[in-house]
């Protein structure tokens, strides 16, 4: 299925039949403030092992990333030290992953790599369904398997390819084609682990 929600002003309609798939445990494809990612409702632990399964992820070795909708509510998924929340607060909303150690309200599949990625993108479409869920939501970047282009930016090619993988594209406009820029926050020495769209100022 591909929906149509604009990023200015999404349509709340549409956004609770997203709701309604997600809480289901139904996988979704929507757009973010850089590039086209799938996501579930991180908490369903059904639903993350779908999604590592068909992306070819060992949750045990890769670091998994989740939306939240803002900061208010980041430190019952991770643990944030001080120096860590400050650096966030100025960067977020915004093209950003912040690896933080998990903390023990996410399920085991986190906890086994005992780091999770944060991000709060500026993109009303993916902070509302957050928000609406009240659950964060897992997020990895749709990759294409083109040598050149490393992320396909047109939703309705992006449909085509994962409609039988996926319950529901969400159109949200042309993506990007540079991802975010990821943060190791795990230490007091933060080091920019992959330079992307955001320009980090420490």
């Amino acid at each position: 299925m591909l929906v149509k929600i604009y990023p200015e002003n999404p349509n709340l309609r549409e956004i609770d039949k997203v709701i309604e798939i997600l809480r289901d445990g139904g996988l979704i494809i929507y757009p973010t403030d850089t590039v086209y990612a799938i996501g579930c409702d991180a908490l369903n632990v059904r639903a993350v092992e779908k999604i590592c399964r068909m992306k070819g992820i060992n949750p045990q070795k890769s670091n998994l990333s989740i939306i939240c909708y803002d900061l208010s509510n980041i430190s019952e998924y991770a643990k944030v030290s001080n120096a860590a929340f400050k650096l966030m607060k100025r960067h977020l909303p915004g093209p950003f992953t912040f690896i933080l150690p998990t903390s023990s309200e996410l399920p085991k599949i986190y906890k086994n790599r005992k780091e999770v990625g944060i991000r709060v993108p500026d993109n009303n479409i993916i902070r509302e369904l957050v928000k609406q869920l009240g659950n964060p939501i897992l997020t990895t970047s749709v990759h294409d398997d083109d040598d050149v282009i490393e992320y396909t930016t047109d939703p309705e090619l992006i449909h085509e390819k994962y409609e039988s993988e996926v319950d529901v594209v969400i159109d949200g406009g042309y993506g990007e084609t540079v991802a975010s820029t990821v943060v190791d926050c795990t230490t007091d020495a933060f080091e920019i682990i992959r330079q992307g769209k955001g320009e980090l100022s420490l």
